[in-house]
């Protein structure tokens, strides 16, 4: 094994054992924070998942660090009732033959008051615990919970079967359905693969009674369920699955509706939003008003949030936060772009219900702001001890949970209490957890926030940002650059801390992380530019900011590598086949290659149509024209011109942008005699399953080393 190798593994290694943040949680009366970590575990082959906890007096000092980690790794979903006299948890566990098993567990403070076997009831299918339905919440009485799981498959036959001659008597009133057995069924896609239709469940505790609701139309998909606060009803969201169901996960542009469901007999239900739009984060004020993220149901995948309240059935909605085309600024004097986040903490008033604590993208970073319901005033309370992202996990009685972290620094848990109304700029974050070791090399790196715009430019929209991360360098070393394109497109590089950009800085190369035209969090202007400039202002961008910073920075060797996934590898490829000579060696994962291919099977097809600057259609013939504008736009088109060597990472099981992309990107570079190799993993799109991450990590370093001299 080469030093060079034996390097890169220790590296990986090391860095896998940094643990990040996932959430955290106040106790009723503020004294107690719980917090959420997960960490690589190299041997197991997967994520461990375990909570801490910390003690704070009357001043939010931490004054008892509670001792070891508790490993929760097969928890899917936990919730402390109100009152703090129960926990419950779904938990799932898998036996020798690897089948998998659900369980409901209801914790009291000094035993387990219930377990409830959820596979034996045959209610329903798996518990529902990803981000886009998964939810688990306790009734203000502390008598039930509700949560979402897959609806009951209704069984199925052939048209002919021989059954016994005597069937004995059943008390089941559920007939086979005849023929049925093979009728498809749409899921909602890349990893909500298996998830096709939800229902409601809700059990009372005491008597272990669950009842799945009904009262929702056949075409409505729910999730994100909580109770009202008199706990007979349930608000929620609710996704449209006709005419088709396409993909949703980082998709926010999905048609559905805020609903109400009443629990009494009557079973009435209320839609609190209005129609064609697509709303998220569905969340109760202590009065009792409903707040939720709203945009319109079309257009590109990603895009500002409204923030609104209020009853589409009683009045027009508020509008507390609207969208912002350019910028507009904040009640202290800070720039502000409008909201790209996908969703709101799950407790985010103030004490009074007057104001609301979130997070969202801005630019380079993550930002906090306290927002007035009334006045619409805001004011950013970000975390200010260093350059970075706060995100808010929790807020409890005016006591705010956030973490901080920046490409140098991992996540570190602070506090604060939210100053009254009118005085939020002088909020006091203190910290709770100590910030976790990392290697010294990551500790003394530079990060630059660039802000490039293009002189002598028509373009209604000429200016974008980058982040640059560089190394430290001992005497006269030079240093390769990394130039790295975000997917979305309509998403964006945060200063916040990657597991991945801190790998490979410590692998001795300065990274260009480019927010191009397009990318989220520089207001509505940005991201509308992008339509019908797809392969156009991306590659331009990506192109100005590596000149950019080639001029700058002394200390860059010329050797420039491309590296890219999904979008991102769309913006690779058309810079490896537009800039032939510019770069050394390229990696990309799962890459947009060909948008006209891609709408044929990816689930979200949409969005090909939709960048290439059509309004998206299944209805009628086929568009010859719309074919050929997608085809004109992609990689595809100049794969012949390509001369780095290229490696592809590819997920078998990718929904979002199908691996044969990358297999035909790859067979016409090896027909044009460039170095191509293609590792294709048993995995979905991001590729991040442990043991996939690992490969494909370790072997994108080495590619480039082993290209850094040639």
């Amino acid at each position: 094994m080469s030093k060079e190798f034996e390097n890169v593994i220790r590296l990986y290694k090391n860095f896998s054992k940094v643990p990040s943040i996932v959430g955290a949680h106040l106790s009723r009366d503020t004294s107690r924070v719980t917090v959420k970590w997960t960490v690589r575990s190299t041997d197991r082959g997967k994520n461990t998942r375990f909570v801490s906890s910390y003690i704070l007096n009357d001043s939010l000092k931490v004054i008892a660090d509670c001792g070891f980690g508790t490993d929760i790794s097969n928890e899917l979903l936990s919730a402390v009732s109100p009152n703090e006299t129960y926990r419950a948890v779904i938990r799932e566990e898998r036996n020798q033959k690897d089948l998998k098993k659900q369980y409901l567990e209801v914790w009291s403070k000094n035993h387990l008051a219930h377990c409830i076997d959820l596979n034996a009831l045959d209610l329903h299918g798996d518990v529902y615990a990803d981000s886009e339905f998964g939810c688990l919440n306790w009734s203000q009485d502390e008598s039930a919970i509700v949560y979402v799981a897959e609806k009951k498959l209704a069984k199925a036959e052939p048209y002919i079967v021989r059954k016994p001659a005597e069937t004995p008597k059943s008390d089941s009133k559920e007939t086979p359905r005849k023929g049925e057995e093979y009728i498809y069924r749409q899921d909602w896609g890349e990893q909500l693969v298996g998830k096709h239709a939800s229902v409601i469940v809700v059990c009372k505790i005491e008597s272990e009674s669950f009842t799945v609701l009904d009262g929702l139309p056949e075409d409505w998909c729910p999730g994100q369920v909580r109770f009202t606060l008199d706990g007979k009803s349930v608000i929620g969201i609710a996704w449209s699955t006709e005419p088709r169901r396409l993909g949703l996960i980082f998709c926010t542009n999905r048609p559905g509706h805020v609903f109400t469901l009443s629990l009494e007999d009557d079973k009435a239900l209320s839609r609190l939003s209005p129609e064609g739009m697509s709303v998220r984060a569905a969340r109760l004020s202590p009065r009792g008003a409903p707040v939720w993220l709203q945009r319109v149901a079309r257009g590109p995948h990603h895009a500002g949030h409204q923030l609104v309240t209020g009853n589409i059935a009683e009045a027009p909605l508020t509008v507390i936060v609207d969208l912002v085309q350019t910028v507009t600024r904040t009640d202290d004097g800070r720039d502000f772009h409008g909201i790209y986040s996908q969703s709101l903490p799950a407790r985010c008033f103030s004490k009074d219900g007057k104001r609301i604590v979130f997070s969202t993208p801005q630019k380079n970073e993550i930002r906090s702001y306290v927002v007035d319901i009334e006045s619409g005033g805001m004011v950013d309370v970000s975390i200010r001890r260093a350059a970075g992202s706060t995100s808010v996990l929790d807020v409890h009685d005016d006591v705010i949970l956030a973490a901080h972290s920046s490409l140098t620094s991992p996540s570190q848990l602070y506090v604060a209490r939210l100053p009254a109304r009118g005085s939020e700029a002088e909020v006091e974050w203190m910290p709770v957890t100590s910030q976790p070791e990392v290697p010294a090399g990551l500790a003394r790196s530079e990060v630059t926030y660039l802000q490039l715009e293009h002189a002598d430019c028509a373009d209604p929209v000429k200016s974008f940002s980058a982040i640059y991360l560089s190394p430290s360098v001992q005497g006269g070393s030079k240093l390769p650059l990394l130039v790295w394109p975000h997917g979305g497109p309509h998403s964006n590089f945060t200063n916040s801390y990657s597991f991945e950009a801190a790998f490979f800085n410590d692998l001795g190369m300065a990274t260009l992380l480019v927010n191009y035209r397009g990318s989220t969090g520089s207001g509505e202007a940005s991201v509308a530019s992008l339509i019908s400039n797809v392969g156009n202002y991306d590659v331009r961008d990506c192109h100005l900011a590596l000149e950019t910073v080639l001029e700058k920075d002394a200390r860059l060797s010329g050797t420039v590598f491309l590296k890219g996934g999904s979008y991102g590898g769309l913006v690779v490829a058309h810079l490896a086949g537009r800039f032939p000579d510019l770069f050394r060696a390229t990696v990309m994962r799962n890459p947009l290659i060909d948008l006209a291919t891609k709408g044929h099977y990816a689930d979200n097809l949409d969005g090909c149509a939709v960048e290439a600057g059509f309004p998206f259609t299944e209805e009628g013939p086929p568009s010859e024209e719309q074919l050929l504008a997608m085809r004109r736009c992609s990689p595809l088109v100049h794969a012949h011109k390509v001369k780095a060597p290229t490696a592809l990472m590819l997920g078998s099981a990718d929904k979002r942008v199908p691996h044969y992309q990358g297999l035909e990107y790859a067979r016409r570079l090896k027909a044009n005699g460039v170095a191509t190799r293609v590792y294709l993993y048993d995995d979905n799109h991001s590729l991040s399953s442990p043991l996939v991450e690992m490969d494909n990590l370790i072997n994108a370093a080495l590619w480039f080393l082993k290209h850094l001299d040639q």
